[in-house]
């Protein structure tokens, strides 16, 4: 057998897929780049730092101008305020002053009470004691018309021509709004109810009685002073027995005057204590001399009138009070002549 000589195989190298080298980042660049990172780094952070202390030392300043400042402003206002001191006292509480004055007190110490409160009452208020100056060329006579609560009473009166004096009831039930009226007058009076010897008269709102404490009649006398703000007198509306009783009087009486009231007494009992009260605080005494209308008939009143006159020529001066009834408002119509030799006066001209 021959042989045959081997076949030379030759095998075909196989194809690899080709892959891309990789590139190598140098080591240089990348320091570059990192030196650049660190530099910027540094650079914003000493801009920032640079920033804060820029705006650290403005709010500093700033701050240490608003100090002087307020330091320059409290020392003026403290220097204004020691300034005021001068010329102001304390304020004081009208139901402390009141509480502090004894019952038997001397004229000397209610005046220094009334003084320490003209600090914060108004310059109509307690300017002096209450001081009468009713002398002229005629006798004067003062002409009230009590418990006024209408419109169309003070229209009647207005009506009248004459020189007459409304008083007016604080508000009730009738009329809520009585203190409005005084609006519509430039002269007029309060009518202020107070405890009589006739429980029916004591039912009206808020009369004042001698069983109050003295919280509830300082309460009351401020309550009017709100509610007429611009009244000076008052007179009473029946009152005996609060008249009669001098330690609740006398409390009324004071707060009275701390509020810059002037009291009228009505004179409705013979035992009435605001003579001996008005006369121990140096005040001028002013009562009620005539009723008018006791009978409701133009010949009763024209007669009281007479009296009213005759009394005001012996003295100088006459208090008489009527009340708004339709006979009244006509007897006064027709009462001009029995008033020609008189002043027909308000009731604010006969004080000084």
């Amino acid at each position: 057998m021959a042989i045959q000589p081997k076949k030379n195989s030759t095998k075909k190298p196989s194809k690899k897929k080709s892959t891309p080298p990789k590139k190598r980042v140098s080591k240089k660049k990348t320091s570059f780049k990192k030196n650049i990172f660190i530099v910027t780094a540094i650079l914003v952070t000493l801009f920032f730092v640079g920033l804060g202390y820029y705006l650290g030392k403005n709010d500093r300043d700033t701050m240490l101008k608003n100090i002087q400042t307020k330091e320059h402003y409290s020392t003026k206002a403290l220097l204004d305020d020691l300034a005021q001191l001068k010329v102001k006292k304390p304020k004081k509480n009208v139901k402390d002053i009141v509480k502090k004055v004894p019952l038997k007190n001397t004229t000397k110490h209610v005046h220094k009470d009334v003084k320490e409160k003209k600090t914060i009452l108004p310059k109509r208020k307690q300017k002096h004691n209450t001081v009468l100056a009713y002398r002229g060329k005629k006798p004067r006579l003062v002409i009230i018309i009590d418990d006024v609560y209408t419109r169309g009473q003070i229209e009647a009166i207005k009506k009248l021509g004459l020189k007459i004096t409304p008083s007016i009831f604080p508000p009730y039930r009738l009329s809520k709004h009585s203190n409005l009226l005084a609006k519509q007058v430039s002269h007029y009076m309060i009518h202020l109810p107070m405890e009589s010897g006739n429980k029916q008269f004591n039912k009206q709102t808020k009369t004042l009685m001698t069983s109050f404490t003295d919280e509830q009649i300082l309460d009351r006398v401020m309550e009017i002073r709100k509610l007429f703000p611009n009244a000076k007198y008052i007179n009473n509306h029946t009152g005996s027995v609060f008249t009669s009783n001098y330690k609740a009087m006398k409390k009324l009486y004071i707060a009275l005057k701390l509020e810059g009231f002037v009291f009228v007494d009505s004179f409705t009992v013979a035992s009435s204590k605001v003579n001996h009260i008005a006369h121990e605080l140096g005040d001028a005494y002013v009562r009620r001399d005539i009723f008018i209308d006791n009978k409701h008939t133009i010949p009763y009143i024209h007669h009281q009138l007479k009296l009213a006159v005759a009394k005001a020529k012996k003295k100088g001066y006459a208090i008489a009070i009527g009340h708004p009834h339709k006979t009244t408002m006509q007897a006064l119509a027709s009462a001009k002549p029995i008033l020609k030799d008189v002043e027909l006066v308000y009731i604010d001209n006969i004080y000084r």
